[in-house]
């Protein structure tokens, strides 16, 4: 899933946090809704701090950072 964020842009709040969700199969139309509020705001609209973040619900693992499983055995080789 896919989430494009910015503030501004909203009448009943001056700089009021907004956000569109996507669905997973559609990164490009949130990058292209993305670019779109950054062209807006290029022109001169009230809207700032874009973002696109993104969560795959079909992840393997644990979100975050945890500790590798005991059996994992992973070396650094340097050529």
């Amino acid at each position: 899933m896919f989430v494009v964020y910015w503030l501004g842009d909203n009448p009943d709040a001056e700089g009021a946090a907004r956000y569109k969700r996507f669905d997973a199969n559609a990164l490009a139309d949130a990058l292209r809704f993305a670019e779109d509020l950054r062209r807006r705001q290029a022109a001169g609209e009230n809207i700032g701090f874009v973002t696109l973040c993104s969560e795959n619900p079909h992840s393997v693992g644990k979100p975050g950072v945890a500790d590798p499983p005991a059996d994992y055995d992973w070396k650094k080789r340097r050529c």
